[in-house]
């Protein structure tokens, strides 16, 4: 078959653009070792890796010191500031994955693997949250009960039809309570204690309670009381500033007779404390970071 006059002279044209872009010409500064021609890219890590005091001495086309490929996310013009990191990445093909398998119904997966893809999806709450959850769960939300020995208001307008009234027996109200053991020693920062005692009165006065036995404690215990929710945030004088033993208010509360038995206790410190051992149902609040200096039985609450 002859060539035609037009393919011809594509032929020149692209010729003519490799040798203008001088294609296969090496460029200068270009690193070139004869002795890795027809190695496999493996075997060219491990050589480097053999003799990495070397290999950063040697200069790249970017410059002494500096890799080939750039190590930080290229912007683009549209959206320079979104960029997502290798973990994201992944995160982000796992789940894509997960739903493309699951939707075309290709077959069953280990439990195991479902569960973690799940967990990736969801990811965990806010401390405040947790909190929250932890009211929920523990704290009793106190319920009116009916009793037609107290009439209903609306009584009087039927009188033939009877009617249960709605009240809360005193000792309803008196279990739906907790205790709180607030950490004030000297490491202690006032706006680590505003922020938990404000985050326990708001969820407090969500569920009804209406006051909280309140002990502070450093280096002895300072029983403040019943404190009402409404007083908790802003109103409680703070004892202490001292030392860190809090194991004393926990045995104070254990001892109450005017605490409830199955009443939760919330320790809040920033973990410089002594070994606890908590007798009843109990949790931390403690800030971002820090370590308490044993294994809790109880949920940890971590503030930001």
């Amino acid at each position: 078959m002859t060539r035609t006059c037009s393919s011809v002279a594509a032929d020149y044209v692209i010729n003519a653009w490799l040798i203008e872009m001088d294609v296969g010409q090496m460029p200068a500064g270009l690193l070139h070792d004869p002795d890795l021609r027809g190695l496999s890219a493996e075997e060219v890590y491990d050589r480097i890796a053999t003799d990495l005091r070397r290999m950063r001495r040697l200069a790249t086309l970017r410059g002494r010191g500096k890799g080939d490929i750039l190590g930080e996310p290229l912007p683009r013009p549209a959206r320079p500031a979104e960029w997502v990191d290798l973990d994201e990445f992944y995160r982000r093909g796992l789940m894509s994955g997960f739903d493309l398998h699951s939707t075309r119904d290709r077959g069953l997966l280990p439990a195991g693997l479902v569960e973690e893809i799940n967990a990736l999806q969801h990811p965990p709450l806010a401390w405040d949250a947790q909190l929250a959850r932890w009211f929920d769960e523990y704290v009793p939300r106190p319920e009116p009960v009916r009793s037609y020995a107290r009439p209903s208001r609306r009584q009087s307008s039927t009188p033939d039809i009877p009617r249960a009234g709605r009240y809360f027996p005193p000792e309803e109200v008196a279990r739906c309570t907790f205790g709180v053991v607030l950490d004030t020693s000297g490491s202690m920062s006032t706006t680590l204690i505003g922020k938990a005692l404000g985050a326990i009165a708001s969820y407090a006065a969500a569920r009804d309670v209406p006051a909280a036995r309140v002990v502070m404690c450093d280096a002895a215990a300072h029983d403040a009381g019943y404190v009402p929710v409404a007083d908790i945030a802003g109103r409680v004088r703070i004892h202490g500033r001292g030392g860190t033993v809090l194991q004393p208010a926990l045995d104070l509360l254990h001892r109450a007779d005017d605490f409830p038995p199955a009443a939760p206790v919330l320790i809040i410190t920033d973990a410089a404390c002594d070994v606890l051992r908590p007798r009843r149902e109990h949790a931390y609040l403690v800030p971002r970071g820090a370590v308490l200096p044993f294994t809790p039985k109880g949920p940890v609450f971590r503030m930001v």
